[in-house]
């Protein structure tokens, strides 16, 4: 299951577990959708991979499975990216499909 992290690794933007601006790679490294475009040109600085929207979990319980079932983590991740050493991995990957990689 997802943890739903509550901020952006690298700026430590508030990432809410209904925000549209939560972006996830497959290891579930979370950044902000602006990181992931204008910062790592959608190559995740942790492991190289692509970036996907983040889903939400749902507020509605009628099946159980819900927000207030099992919340979002409250638990944050905050390691800015050191660009110096983010540089290679970036000019590595920049240029392949991230299914690619």
């Amino acid at each position: 299951m997802l943890q739903i992290r509550p901020s952006c690794e690298n700026c430590d933007a508030p990432l809410p577990n209904t925000s549209d601006q939560a972006m996830i790679c497959s290891f579930e490294c979370t950044f902000c959708k602006d990181c992931v475009d204008h910062i790592f040109h959608n190559v995740c600085p942790n492991c190289g991979g692509g970036f996907e929207k983040r889903p939400t979990r749902p507020s509605n319980c009628f099946t159980g499975n819900c927000v207030d079932r099992y919340p979002a983590s409250q638990k944050k991740v905050f390691k800015p990216v050191v660009f110096d050493k983010f540089k290679e991995i970036l000019n590595i990957f920049r240029d392949i499909e991230p299914r690619k990689r």
